[in-house]
């Protein structure tokens, strides 16, 4: 019984001199939070997160290694660029267009058609030449129900804040492997990977690393490719097939057909088209959180202690500035091709973070971005299907985020 009261004791202690120190920060924010993480639990378990922190912000004001540099020289987009991995890209989109073509005179499910997309091109990427081909063969296919079917707020909740629980779950549960990591795995072992892929880099540059280590390096590389890119993609055609947006279409069709042999850098529309996509609709837009490092750190004439967790989210750095993003909840692509702002505009763009912590597959996601883009809108004139009846609204899972019902039927009409 003293044994409790102790720990009892030692637990009142830790919180008393945390929320002191808290306090002291200066910090504005809702007094409850320095006490418990549990609101900030329930906003996330009832997938409100982004949105609560984003009324926190309006009403508080504005606050805001080693193993990355072998995967760093890959994702350089002097490497992205490489003939291979466009050719593959190119390949992917031409199975896309060819769905596209089928579905002429009725309707097609993007939102399966672009994970599938976006997990060919990552694991084409990883694993040449054994990437999947999810949308002409029916096996691979199983691979995008598996990791992209799913309600990861519920599922990774435990596995998010209880760890050592999620460790005990699989005594609990079916002993059979993931399609997915068994894939991973036999990509891994495969002795003759082509030079142009991220394994072929690995296993020539990390003796340090065990195969296993590097599979695990990859399924997460391949996981984080898919649904921000596919969700990426499927909220930007949505709202460019939106009656509203008929007018986009045309500007970047005008630009795709007028520059036949131009380069994805070299459409400057393209370019806008996808950044104010990424802008209203990131695919990530949560906190990141971060610790202050060693010595602390001043914010705004804040002084954070080292330790201290701080975060920002893309959804409110995206919208809260009208002076830099006027009409901020507006899909208004040509802002990107104003000079005015620009340099404050890329500052808070913040779609795939910054700094050393960002997203090291920025360059290959854009690519595969702009070149179905591309693909598309110069060969297609897309609309909302009539039986289009799933919300789109982003639904909140627990870093990254998604259309509600996961369904977004679009018409294509050949130009």
């Amino acid at each position: 019984m003293l044994a409790l009261w102790v720990l009892a004791f030692v637990w009142l202690t830790y919180l008393v001199i945390y929320t002191i120190q808290t306090y002291n920060t200066g910090v504005p924010g809702p007094w409850y939070t320095n006490l418990t993480s549990l609101v900030l639990k329930y906003h996330e378990f009832t997938k409100h997160r982004r949105l609560w922190i984003h009324r926190l912000h309006q009403q508080y004001g504005p606050v805001h290694s080693q193993r990355k540099k072998l995967f760093a020289e890959k994702y350089a987009m002097t490497n992205v660029i490489n003939s291979q991995v466009i050719e593959g890209i190119q390949q992917r989109a031409l199975s896309v267009i060819r769905k596209c073509e089928a579905s002429l005179g009725s309707y097609l499910d993007v939102y399966v058609t672009l994970h599938c997309y976006a997990l060919d091109c990552a694991s084409h990427f990883l694993f040449n030449p054994n990437g999947t081909d999810t949308l002409n063969n029916e096996n691979d296919f199983k691979l995008v129900q598996e990791l992209s079917y799913h309600d990861s707020i519920k599922q990774r909740f435990i596995q998010y804040y209880w760890p050592v629980v999620n460790i005990l779950l699989p005594l609990f549960s079916s002993k059979s492997i993931p399609l997915s990591k068994k894939y991973v795995l036999d990509c891994a072992y495969d002795p003759q990977p082509n030079e142009a892929s991220l394994m072929s880099k690995l296993q020539s540059k990390s003796s340090d690393l065990l195969t296993i280590q590097m599979a695990a390096e990859c399924m997460d590389h391949m996981a984080a490719g898919i649904d921000t890119t596919g969700d990426g993609l499927c909220f930007l055609m949505y709202e460019m097939s939106l009656p509203r947006s008929q007018h986009i279409q045309e500007c970047l069709r005008q630009e795709i057909i007028q520059n036949p042999n131009a380069k994805l850098d070299e459409l400057p529309y393209l370019d806008a088209v996808i950044k104010e996509g990424l802008r209203l609709f990131p695919p990530i837009p949560m906190s990141l959180p971060r610790y202050v490092p060693k010595n602390g750190r001043t914010i705004c004439g804040y002084e954070l202690s080292e330790g201290t967790i701080v975060s920002c989210q893309a959804y409110s750095l995206h919208l809260l500035n009208e002076d830099v993003y006027p009409n901020a909840e507006s899909f208004i692509p040509k802002r990107w091709l104003n000079k005015e702002n620009e340099l404050d505009r890329n500052r808070l763009f913040f779609a795939f973070a910054s700094g050393g912590r960002g997203c090291i597959g920025k360059n290959l996601a854009m690519v595969e971005m702009k070149t179905l883009i591309r693909n598309v809108y110069g060969m297609f004139r897309t609309s909302v299907a009539p039986e289009m009846k799933g919300d789109m609204a982003i639904d909140d899972q627990i870093i990254a985020s998604r259309p509600k019902d996961q369904t977004c039927l679009l018409m294509f009409e050949k130009i």
